[in-house]
Parts: structure tokens; sequence; C-alpha cells
């Protein structure tokens, strides 16, 4: 496991909708912590702050130590942050207290390693169909992402839950191992040359007709001339 983050928090007194948008115009953020049989902590957090303590990790599924001021520090696992859908700003943000020696149920990202040979040799597409598995695990096993080499993958050839390789003494698969997590799809077969040239050769309705030929059905039909009368 990577060196758990610090961030700093602070208890919180007010609450409710008002409350929360004049912390929020003057940078900081609501949160709540949440324990096994223990009453929810209410906190407020620096929205710049925490963005830089937070760094390049996803904003949820993050293992924290949160030094709460007047509090002792809590291992915490960051489990939800609402942003504004427009501005991207913080609204708020749920943490779980964690014991290190209790396991718990997270989702860790799924990393592709390499290149298929069905891409590589033959045309095809790399599909990423699942973007993490959950696992069950100690706090002090939790990663930032499980890497998957998926470069002996041939045309049609699919990667599930179940191949992802994990240490069995530290975790313990939940999603279904026949989830398919990646597949490589054969490329888009090509048009026909001969179906293309048909569908633009123009259709020919009628034959054309002899030079200096009578239109068919003409004289069909027609009674001969009369004779002229003989003289008497």
């Amino acid at each position: 496991m990577a060196t758990a983050i610090k961030v700093s928090a602070e208890v919180r007194s007010a609450a409710g909708s008002s409350a929360g948008r004049r912390m929020r115009r003057s940078g900081v953020f609501p949160g709540v912590v949440y324990g096994v049989g223990k009453a929810p902590l209410n906190v407020q957090l620096d929205e710049r702050s925490f963005k830089r303590a937070i760094g390049h990790h996803r904003d949820e599924q993050v293992m924290l130590d949160l030094d709460v001021q007047g509090v002792e520090l809590k291992k915490v696992l960051l489990k939800e942050v609402q942003h504004h859908p427009l501005s991207g700003q913080i609204l708020h943000a749920d943490f779980h207290e964690v014991s290190m020696t209790e396991t718990l149920t997270i989702e860790i990202a799924v990393n592709l390693v390499g290149e298929p040979v069905g891409v590589s040799q033959k045309g095809g597409t790399l599909e990423h169909l699942v973007r993490s598995i959950e696992v069950e695990c100690l706090p002090s096993d939790i990663v930032d992402s499980f890497d998957v080499d998926v470069s002996a993958l041939d045309l049609g050839d699919s990667l599930t839950a179940g191949d992802v390789k994990l240490d069995a003494a530290k975790y313990t698969l939940v999603t279904d191992a026949d989830l398919a997590i990646a597949a490589v799809s054969a490329p888009r077969a090509e048009e026909a040359p001969a179906a293309a040239a048909a569908a633009t050769e123009p259709e020919v309705l009628k034959e054309k007709k002899e030079e200096g030929a009578a239109p068919a059905g003409a004289d069909k039909g027609k009674a001969a001339a009369p004779a002229k009368d003989a003289k008497k």
C-alpha cells in the first residue's frame, strides 16, 4: 500500500444547505465521517488543500489519514465526493472510518497493460469493458490499481475478472469471476467491391431498338388498305 495521504479538517458545528453555501463561498466544503457503532462526525475541509493532497488519485475509494482538529487521527476511506455539475466545485464528501485489522469491500481499478496481438497484427480493437473490480481486503492492502497484461489477446479473445492475478493471501474477488473486463473485437468487414459496383451501376430499362425498325406492334391488328375500284 502507498503512503497514506494526510488531510486536515475541523469539526463543523453549522449544518443545513444555507450553512453549506456560506462555507463553499469561503473555499470550504462540508463532510461527514461515519464509523461503525459511532455517531457521525460533521467536519469541514479547505477545498484547495484537499485537492492538493489528493493529487492524481481518484476522488473516491482512497485511504486517508484524517487529522481532525481536537480529535485523534482517524484512518478513513474516502467513499464519495459530490461535485457541482458545471463548475466542478466540491459540494460534500463522505468518509468512513476503518479498522486496520478488519477487512472491507472496495472497488479497485483495472489497468490494461500491453498491446494485444489481435490489435497490432490483425487490425482488431481493444475494448475496455469494465474499469474496476470489487475485492475484499485489509485497509493496508488497498492499491491504486491492478495491472493486467492483455498482449496475448487475439481476435475474439476476452479477459474476465477471474483472470486478474490476485494475491490470494490478501484479496478475495467479490465481482463475478466470469464478468468480461476486456475483449478484442474483429475489424469491421469492408463492403465487397462487386456489391459496391452494382450499387452504382445505372439500371438498363429497355433494349436499344434497331435503327430504322418500326415500333413494335405498329402494324399489329391493322387491316390491309382496300384496293381501288376496278374500272368498269
